[in-house]
């Protein structure tokens, strides 16, 4: 390195071009390591998820952010649009994938929007999940024989790191190709920290079995170049949020052990009773105390001093809450969603740091969740259905063709957004409408809705009311005055000849 800092002196006279480079007093400690995407997750991810699951399971903070994240995330699920220019085709493939959402999971807990729940929380906490696809027999008499399983990222040993009977290699138990591509999965039967504890484990889930990549969705949020492996959500976190539940812990325990001590009592002989002291009971204990509106007076020598604990001080509140602020930002959520302190905030502050919030989420929703999970799941489920008949798309076995790429497209739509001022949401949201800026189907499907489904419903809904004669404030007719009744035609077996 001796030519290096002779090349660098002689080109920039000695000083470094950036503050970080050299070894002056302020950077002497600071060693970094610059290990590759895939070095960097295979020699820490193993204890890094250990810790994050510690932290979720035994923390209040940590939790409250994952369930934020899943809750804004998710929600009641990302649902599907078909795209599929045939109404009744359409109508047709999704009432199908309604019934199918019903049996979606393995383990029959819950159906397919729980397991996008299940599995976005899983890839937060660990880092990354797996969902297996599970296809089934004819007999077991499902809509669609294809069932999904989340798996925890576990089942993947990140030690695995050879080459395969065929050449393959295999990096942190997943199989490549000579061109790069996934052609594998080696998973653990079972969970290996369960053991003989999960249910048809095994060899206590040391053994593992290769799936093949086009049945395993691996779910993960990418963040450099060549990573195969994910990263726990809360790693920037961990320390950070580990000292300072010790540190509050420690201040709970020290105001309670320090409001214990009412009062100390001095005298000169000790053989006297206390003031207030009973008898002793038979272990020789004898207890003090005082009643309201006590009087007592002192022995010679005897005096009373009350405890008075140090208290935690002013600057506690705002020590804890830049703590808090900071372990929001490694943790991508508000100091609100994760404390639920509200008494700093108004509209506009609270609306800005939703607004950059829900960006981060729509990120994790288009980019991680529909591409990596949703779309391949959908793909999944006309395939099977196509093959056992349950529904009839013609040319659809000609892969590559436009027509299949036409039963294919679908739009997911998340859950809508619920807005601090619905009122001031909805008028610029109409204004943009009128003024040809945003779709009403674009406006509805932002709320989580189907435009289509929407429009039967209003439908409907005016269908009956005109039926039975109801008129709301919404129909233009409400403003508009009653028709004059009209005279009754005279009895004509009333009139005389």
């Amino acid at each position: 390195m001796g030519w290096f800092r002779k090349l660098r002196r002689a080109m920039f006279g000695g000083t470094p071009t950036y503050d970080g480079v050299g070894g002056g007093r302020r950077a002497l400690a600071w060693l970094p390591g610059n290990p590759g995407a895939i070095a960097a997750l295979i020699s820490t991810q193993t204890e890094l998820r250990a810790k994050s699951r510690d932290l979720v399971r035994r923390n209040a903070w940590a939790n409250a952010a994952l369930e934020s994240y899943v809750a804004n995330a998710v929600g009641t699920g990302i649902k599907p649009q078909s795209m599929v220019k045939d109404a009744g085709l359409r109508e047709q493939i999704q009432a199908l994938w309604r019934e199918w959402c019903e049996s979606a999971d393995t383990s029959g807990l819950t159906d397919f929007y729980g397991l996008q729940a299940l599995a976005c929380r899983t890839m937060l906490e660990g880092g990354e999940a797996l969902v297996r696809l599970r296809y089934r027999r004819p007999e077991d008499g499902l809509p669609v024989a294809l069932q999904l399983q989340v798996l925890e990222p576990e089942h993947l040993p990140v030690t695995m790191n050879t080459t395969a009977e065929n050449g393959n290699l295999i990096r942190a138990g997943i199989e490549f190709d000579r061109l790069g591509r996934r052609v594998a999965y080696h998973l653990y039967r079972s969970h290996p920290e369960d053991g003989a504890l999960a249910p048809m484990s095994g060899n206590g889930g040391v053994e593992t079995v290769r799936v093949d990549a086009a049945e395993i969705l691996h779910l993960f949020r990418p963040l450099r170049p060549g990573q195969i492996r994910g990263e726990p959500w809360l790693a920037r976190a961990l320390v950070k949020l580990h000292e300072l539940d010790q540190y509050d812990d420690v201040e709970l325990v020290r105001k309670k052990t320090a409001a214990m001590f009412a009062g100390f009592i001095t005298r000169l002989a000790p053989e006297d009773n206390l003031m207030g002291e009973g008898l002793s009971d038979p272990n020789g204990v004898a207890l003090a105390g005082l009643e309201p509106g006590t009087l007592q007076i002192l022995e010679p020598g005897e005096d009373v001093k009350f405890s008075q604990p140090a208290d935690v001080g002013a600057s506690y509140a705002e020590f804890l809450r830049m703590q808090f602020r900071a372990v929001a930002a490694a943790m991508g959520v508000t100091y609100e969603q994760l404390t639920g302190d509200l008494t700093q905030v108004n509209y506009s502050s609270i609306r800005a740091g939703l607004l950059e919030f829900r960006r981060r989420v729509e990120a994790l929703q288009h980019g991680v969740l529909v591409h990596q999970l949703c779309r391949p799941i959908w793909q999944a489920f006309l395939e099977q259905a196509v093959l056992e008949g349950a529904i009839r798309l013609p040319g659809y076995a000609r892969g590559g063709t436009p027509q299949r790429r036409e039963y294919l497209a679908v739009k997911w739509i998340p859950q809508g957004w619920q807005w601090v001022d619905p009122q001031k949401e909805f008028n610029a949201m109409l204004t943009a409408i009128r003024a040809g800026l945003l779709s009403r189907s674009e406006a509805i499907s932002s709320f989580g809705y189907d435009a289509e489904d929407i429009d039967r419903e209003i439908a409907a809904d005016n269908a009956r009311a005109d039926a039975l004669g109801l008129v709301f404030d919404s129909d233009p007719r409400h403003d508009q005055p009653a028709p004059a009744p009209s005279a009754p035609l005279p009895d004509p077996s009333s009139q005389e000849n």
